[in-house]
């Protein structure tokens, strides 16, 4: 790897495996355990670094010295990547979906505060730029450039979230991981032990494409997995009032602090599941926290 990126990994932490002690899981005869990925670094958290380690390896590797890519104006994925940026001294552009707000977020905020370039595009070009998969795929790139898919939705992406996976050292049934992309749960599928059930939550509504978008990433054909459509509540970055109180009082509970775009949906879909007994008595589980807390600035949490 890249001495660059060796060095920026050095500086972070464990991303450790916490037991959840809560006395419903209790009364299910459940146990459920995180992996507490957002502990990695304060800003380049969850598997937002664990999908750019190696896309962000193999760029410095082909000398490029700029990074484009694309996302909403709360990404957590481009808020990842302009730090990152900043810290290797790359340039780094992103495509934002929907027009200039008259008042930047502050994700925007960050990332024009550490280099990047902001370029806003409508909705319909927006969906365009998701046909081009590759590192040089995007028209007119230039070749200092290199070309990153939204939420870093590359094969290269898989080998990062493989280490998470690789990090886990209890024996468990089930591993559950949200899902934007499905490039996280992809890389999971392809990483975690064959008689293991792995479980996805779509936050984005109607997302009965992500399964084949899954398969399209995944190395070889696997048993064992889903990905459950019934927790967006609502859609892609939208929230409910009882998804908010669920967020607080495990926070009360627990001391994590989850975000309602993506982990927050997740363990509040988990959490109803075991409610219904979906899981046997006895069952081990653990839940992936994929970070991405700066998202939190963006709703009353």
């Amino acid at each position: 790897m890249h001495p660059d990126l060796i060095n920026l990994e050095k500086s972070f932490k464990p991303s450790v495996l916490t037991k959840i002690d809560d006395p419903l899981l209790a009364e299910f005869s459940i146990e459920l355990w995180m992996k507490r990925d957002d502990l990695l670094h304060p800003i380049i958290s969850g598997n937002k670094w664990r999908k750019l380690k190696y896309c962000l390896d193999h760029a410095l590797t082909l000398n490029a010295d700029t990074i484009i890519s694309m996302g909403g104006i709360y990404s957590n994925h481009l808020h990842a990547l302009a730090y990152a940026g900043k810290l290797l001294g790359l340039k780094t552009h992103g495509f934002i979906r929907g027009e200039q707000p008259s008042l930047l977020t502050a994700t925007l905020i960050d990332m024009q505060n550490w280099g990047m370039k902001l370029t806003f595009v409508s909705r319909s070009e927006y969906r365009l730029l998701r046909q081009y998969k590759d590192p040089k795929a995007l028209p007119d790139i230039k070749p200092n450039e290199y070309w990153l898919p939204e939420g870093g939705a590359q094969l290269l992406a898989l080998k990062g979230v493989a280490e998470l996976v690789n990090e886990i050292d209890v024996t468990y049934d089930t591993l559950c991981v949200p899902c934007g992309t499905g490039t996280t749960l992809a890389g999971v599928i392809d990483a975690a032990p064959s008689q293991v059930n792995l479980l996805g939550f779509a936050a984005l509504k109607n997302a009965g494409f992500l399964a084949t978008d899954v398969k399209a990433l995944i190395a070889k054909p696997r048993n064992h997995w889903d990905i459950n459509l019934n927790y967006h509540l609502g859609g892609f970055a939208k929230t409910t009032a009882e998804l908010l109180l669920f967020m607080q009082d495990f926070e009360n509970k627990t001391g994590v602090v989850l975000e309602p775009v993506y982990t927050g949906k997740m363990m509040f879909g988990l959490y109803d599941l075991i409610t219904k007994h979906t899981f046997k008595p006895g069952e081990r589980l653990i839940a992936i926290h994929t970070g991405g807390l700066q998202g939190n600035r963006g709703f009353i949490v």
